[in-house]
């Protein structure tokens, strides 16, 4: 178990995510991500062309050659710079979205500025800045918030929402109460779109209807059954006590599948993007079948950016010829067509 003092710094803390995330087994011991309840009804005759079948998605104005987003992993440490850069090479070349991590470390310190800057190597990508949503109750405010923004030219900004995560770490910041009036001032002064972002516990209905209320334009749901941050905070406990309350919370949240329905019926006019225990394309292609736009990863690509950015563009090309065969394979020309497939929950 990793020792780490109370009084660990924003990037050692990055480091040791990183270093877990590609070391440990941190997935939901038991929970799952509730795709796996449904398959799509079959379509042996669906009448198109494999090779007209169109993956292309517009999402805040830009479109995306595929439904993919690259989550928000990483950044604030020197290991991040590498990580990020093969991540990017991979999101320009195939016209796929992608987040960086939280840019707290280089709002605290202008020198880990450069982990987060890949403009230069993904200009024309749909791109998205991250700040932790409970900063704002820490002295953070529009200020920072269009710093991060400004820090690598992105199109919208994530706020992401990680209470479980902040309650298990010794060091969390834990105060979340009246954050919903402070999402509301930075989204009406930030100059791109909000996107409000769980980690991987989901958002109920209530908090996205809340949220979309707020002025927030995008759901980012980050149900649960892939990575367990509380298992990610297991690893890092300096102590017995610590390493067992994360523990215990290992199987908490709302599983990804019934969090996009919730985020469905909570802001049925906002694009939901899908993540959390998403694995390969055909969970993407569900998820869009239940009312997502797009959909998520983050621990394979974490995987792949760490052997090489020729790991990464593989990996996307897998994840795009299973989605445009689910598309084939639904009779789903378009990705419109695919939000209409019919898919049968099991019993």
């Amino acid at each position: 178990m990793a020792e780490v003092t109370q009084d660990v710094t924003t990037e050692t803390r990055k480091m040791d995510h990183i270093r877990i995330n590609l070391e440990e087994n941190v997935d939901f011991p038991r929970l799952t991500t509730g795709l796996e309840q449904y398959r799509f009804l079959h379509r042996a005759l669906p009448e198109i062309d494999l090779a007209d079948v169109d993956t292309s998605v517009t999402l805040f104005n830009k479109t995306l050659s595929v439904p993919i987003l690259i989550s928000s992993m990483t950044g604030g440490a020197e290991m991040a710079q590498r990580i990020n850069k093969n991540l990017a090479i991979a999101a320009q070349k195939h016209g796929i979205a992608m987040g960086v991590g939280s840019q707290r470390a280089a709002i605290e310190d202008d020198a880990l500025a450069s982990t987060f800057e890949i403009r230069q190597h993904a200009p024309d990508i749909l791109l998205f800045a991250n700040i932790g949503a409970v900063q704002l109750n820490y002295g953070y405010g529009t200020e920072e918030c269009q710093r991060a923004v400004d820090m690598i030219g992105a199109d919208a900004l994530i706020l992401h929402f990680n209470v479980l995560q902040e309650a298990v770490q010794p060091e969390g910041d834990t105060n979340f109460a009246g954050l919903l009036k402070k999402v509301e001032n930075v989204a009406k002064s930030v100059s791109v779109p909000i996107i409000a972002k769980e980690v991987g516990w989901g958002f109920s209905e209530a908090d996205v209807r809340s949220l979309a209320n707020a002025g927030v334009q995008a759901i980012d749901v980050a149900g649960a059954g892939g990575t367990s941050w509380s298992e990610v905070e297991f690893y890092r406990a300096q102590t017995q006590f610590h390493a067992n309350v994360a523990r215990s919370f290992a199987d908490w949240g709302i599983p990804t599948a019934d969090a996009i329905l919730y985020a469905k019926a909570g802001a049925p006019n906002l694009p939901v993007i899908a993540s959390g225990g998403i694995r390969n394309g055909i969970d993407i292609a569900k998820s869009i079948a239940l009312g997502a736009t797009v959909g998520g990863m983050a621990g394979p690509f974490l995987k792949a950016a760490d052997i090489s950015s020729e790991a990464v563009d593989h990996l996307v090309q897998e994840l795009a010829a299973q989605i445009r065969i689910s598309m084939l394979c639904t009779g789903s020309a378009t990705i419109a067509d695919l939000q209409q497939a019919e898919l049968i929950k099991s019993s």
